[in-house]
């Protein structure tokens, strides 16, 4: 009973789970052979961190969408500023619409990462305004909305001296779905504050963080990383590790102008598709999507014959280990009235800057296609 009761004080430093050895397919897991010889005092990375960190190997997690849930439902019981990390280049799959309610009375401070992979010519006013604008569109009334990027040193100073005047000698909670950048930008403040290398477990892959990790500030509050919401709608549930590395981008993302007439498409590899069904003639539509990621464009016709014959070989990723497995394409059709963006969950934007056509956007089942106002 006493080892029991020791290995239940022992926490993985990387993802925040309790450390056991009795279930390999539990988080958490060390062999007992490693875990009896640890103690309070030591810095204990679990087999699947470990794994993560060195071999760049994920394991699944037993956790269900139910428990992370569960976790931000405890947010309205504590005294405390809520930082919600949202992903810039994927703000519609990372929003958390129902963040104000779980926040309670708590105030919250929205950061919107990864804007290093905007155009720098699009400005930090006008993005600060756009995500302002569209984060109350979903009823979340911020204190302050800032912009970062989680990889840059400086970004992240600038933001830790407005966090410090914003937390007024609370907690802070750092809550995001799930791949948004939330454990990097931690890791970042630690970097910065402690000068120590990366201790909490970051990936592309969704739910890193398995349990809460308390940090602790100058004044005896605490910095709280917590687990990633998982959202479904997001398109990296469906990719395996190959294929979701070459959707992420990880520098700025080059723009690409698309003419195109009427009934013509354009396929995103294998995983998401853009038709432009109806218009007065040849259009122009700009394609924010990652740099690495093929773009075949093709008569609207031969679309769904080319689709059937290509996954996985030209229209790739998936690639062809897994595309007879992905999920079917299912279609969304928009009429355009003002200058918009047609939204892929977890993959990039079609902006259009013309009006009074018909366009539809493709993409597995379970995906989020929408439609929302002009960000460039």
């Amino acid at each position: 009973m006493a080892d029991e009761v020791k290995n239940n004080e022992l926490r993985c430093i990387g993802c925040g789970a309790v450390l056991q050895s009795q279930d390999e397919t539990k988080s958490g897991y060390l062999p007992a052979s490693v875990l009896e010889k640890k103690s309070a005092e030591d810095l204990v990375y679990c087999k699947r961190c470990f794994r993560l960190r060195h071999y760049n190997e994920v394991q699944d997690i037993e956790l269900s969408d139910d428990d992370f849930l569960n976790m931000l439902h405890e947010l309205n019981e504590e005294n405390a500023l809520i930082v919600n990390v949202i992903d810039l280049f994927d703000f519609n799959g990372s929003i958390i619409s129902g963040i104000q309610r779980f926040a309670g009375s708590n105030p919250i401070v929205i950061v919107a990462n990864k804007s290093d992979l905007l155009p720098k010519s699009l400005g930090e006013g006008k993005m600060r305004q756009w995500v302002t604008e569209q984060v109350q569109s979903y009823g979340i009334r911020p204190q302050n909305v800032y912009l970062i990027s989680a990889l840059n040193k400086a970004s992240v100073e600038k933001f830790m001296e407005a966090l410090d005047k914003e937390r007024q000698g609370k907690d802070v909670y750092v809550v995001g779905t799930t791949n948004v950048g939330k454990s990097t930008l931690i890791n970042q403040i630690i970097n910065i504050a402690t000068d120590s290398e990366d201790t909490i477990t970051t990936s592309y892959f969704p739910g890193t963080t398995l349990g809460k990790i308390e940090i602790p500030l100058d004044d005896e509050k605490v910095l709280v990383d917590t687990p990633g919401i998982i959202q479904k709608s997001q398109l990296s549930h469906y990719l395996d590790a190959k294929d979701l590395k070459g959707v992420t981008p990880r520098k700025e993302v080059k723009p690409k102008n698309y003419q195109l007439n009427d009934n013509q498409t354009l396929f995103f590899g294998g995983l998401a598709r853009f038709d432009y069904l109806m218009g007065e003639g040849k259009e122009s539509f700009v394609c924010y999507v990652s740099n690495e990621l093929y773009i075949h464009r093709t008569k609207t016709e031969r679309a769904d014959e080319l689709y059937e014959n290509q996954l996985g070989e030209l229209l790739t990723p998936p690639n062809a280990a897994s595309a007879a497995d992905f999920p079917a394409l299912k279609r969304h059709e928009f009429k355009i009235k003002e200058p918009s963006d047609i939204v892929f969950s977890g993959l990039g934007w079609v902006s259009i800057d013309a009006v009074d056509i018909t366009v539809a956007g493709w993409a597995p089942l379970g995906v989020d296609v929408t439609v929302r106002k002009q960000l460039i």
